[in-house]
């Protein structure tokens, strides 16, 4: 339990757009995020350096141009009030992804992603954007 007493305050902090789910900010909501299920696949990319990955339910696998097929891990969920946060080992290294609402550019596409993502790797934080199946990117209307 110590892993979450860590990444909650990242969570409760991070990105404060709202969505339509539990709008951070609101003091009479205390119900976790819920924009996401555990059904649902949760897609999510970022950039120098590259890596991506998705998760859903209890298993993430996390990729990178060195490891394309991806290491699968078994992670577990946390609702926090501004969004969702996944919580394993990757190797010897405490991987802690975040998930909160919010507009992201990943700086390469002109697409739009519904969240914005944080990945804590053992001491290294790397930034990207992600996606789910109900809340797909936006990508330009083709002219």
């Amino acid at each position: 339990m110590p892993r979450v007493a860590l990444i909650l305050p990242l969570l409760l902090c991070a990105c404060q757009s709202g969505g339509e789910a539990n709008v951070p900010g609101d003091s009479s909501d205390t119900n976790p995020f819920d924009a996401i299920s555990a059904e649902e696949t949760l897609r999510f990319a970022g950039t120098e350096p590259f890596w991506g990955g998705s998760v859903k339910g209890d298993l993430l696998t996390y990729s990178t141009p060195g490891d394309p097929d991806g290491a699968a891990i078994e992670v577990e969920r946390f609702g926090g009030r501004g969004g969702l946060s996944f919580s394993g080992i990757l190797g010897t290294r405490n991987f802690d992804l975040m998930v909160t609402p919010g507009d992201c550019s990943d700086g390469m596409s002109d697409r739009t992603y519904p969240f914005t993502v944080t990945l804590r790797l053992g001491e290294e934080t790397r930034y990207g954007c992600g996606w789910s199946d109900k809340q797909p990117f936006a990508a330009p209307a083709e002219s």
